[in-house]
């Protein structure tokens, strides 16, 4: 059997990807190494942020307002709670890059917001003590959404519209011939008219000229019980993340019943895949209580737990969301430098219209693979 799509890696974009193509009536073979949702790649920890007046580039707003509308569809789908709407905080001096950049982004997108400064934070949400000379943005649309219920529930609808998945198979190599392409797995051969890969950090090993472009951080997620647990409840605590020296950030959520959850954005060690060391280290978790001790000391109580996730990180922290270089049926997504999970339901539409118009309505000439040089 021929496919219309096949698709590597079904975690947040390979699995709305599934869906979208599926939907539109496409025949789709999904493959994966492991059994998702699951533990061992970008898509889980029970909880990511959405947000809205992005800081990272204005060129992300279309897309995330399309994801909310999208997030939105999924829920009254598939009948499951998806987003939680919390309000955001993005936190730092005026000037860096946080705060600056969600500013810019909500101004050019006429964005409803608010600029705070340190005292008016701590006042509006006496859980978070900001620096005397921080300010933060605040967003009303920004929240919370579920990834292990979203990959779920993206694979369900998929299923539904009659696409072929394959789990704990894992793809070995593909080629690309003149009527389309051939996957090989440790199971058998597949081949497909267009082939979408979104194999997160193991995407280096199925595209060896990106092993010099990307790189796959460790980023450790964890859980603190609240001194006043009060302080922290969804209704009266935003997400927040904080530019807390320049170009340092961590980032945290409500406590939704299992404890107050914390990480770093970025600073994790370099790693592999395979070899990533997967036990969260004392080290782990002293650096996070110091940030805990000046900007959330009513967080700062017993540690509960911890999980350990993988970014796949690109030199300008910008996606890559495009054909392979001098092909027009290959599509490489998700590496998606830690920030991508909100995008997943617009980007699951994006790799679709990719996959059989050969072009997206949004702008993604920011995603260009070509970008770092020939490949």
């Amino acid at each position: 059997m021929i496919h219309d799509a096949a698709i590597l890696g079904l975690g947040a974009m390979g699995s709305a990807a599934a869906y979208h193509l599926a939907r539109r009536g496409a025949k789709v073979l999904g493959i994966d190494q492991f059994e998702p949702p699951h533990t061992n790649g970008s898509s889980h920890g029970e909880t990511r942020v959405i947000r809205e007046a992005y800081f990272e580039h204005p060129s992300y707003v279309p897309l995330v307002q399309r994801a909310y509308e999208l997030w939105t569809d999924l829920e009254r789908e598939s009948g499951e709670h998806l987003y939680l709407r919390t309000g955001g905080l993005m936190v730092g001096v005026k000037d860096g890059i946080v705060v600056g950049g969600s500013i810019r982004s909500a101004q050019e997108h006429k964005l409803a917001h608010e600029v705070l400064n340190g005292p008016e934070v701590t006042r509006r949400f006496p859980g978070l003590v900001p620096s005397p000379e921080m300010h933060a943005v605040l967003e009303p649309r920004a929240g919370i959404v579920f990834p292990e219920k979203c990959v779920a529930a993206h694979l369900a609808g998929a299923r539904k519209f009659g696409a072929e998945l394959k789990t704990n198979e894992k793809a070995v190599s593909w080629k690309a011939q003149n009527d389309g392409v051939e996957i090989t797995t440790d199971r058998g051969t597949y081949s497909a008219k267009k082939l979408v890969v979104t194999a997160g950090a193991w995407l280096p090993r199925l595209f060896p000229a990106l092993q010099r472009v990307l790189t796959i951080e460790r980023q450790v997620l964890l859980w603190f019980k609240a001194l006043d647990p009060t302080l922290f409840t969804p209704d009266r605590f935003p997400i927040h993340l904080w530019e807390y020296e320049p170009d340092k950030m961590f980032y945290g959520f409500p406590d939704l019943g299992e404890g107050v959850k914390v990480a770093f954005h970025h600073q994790g060690e370099t790693t592999d895949p395979e070899k990533v060391n997967r036990n969260v280290t004392e080290a782990d978790i002293d650096s996070m209580r110091k940030l805990l001790a000046r900007f959330l000391p009513q967080a700062n109580g017993k540690y509960l737990r911890g999980t350990v996730c993988l970014y796949t990180n690109t030199p300008d922290g910008h996606f890559i969301i495009d054909f392979q270089p001098g092909s027009e049926r290959v599509v490489i997504a998700s590496p998606c430098s830690g920030h991508g999970f909100k995008f997943a339901s617009a980007m699951g539409e994006v790799l679709a219209d990719l996959a059989t118009a050969g072009r997206s309505t949004f702008d993604l000439s920011l995603f260009r693979a070509d970008r770092f040089g020939p490949a």
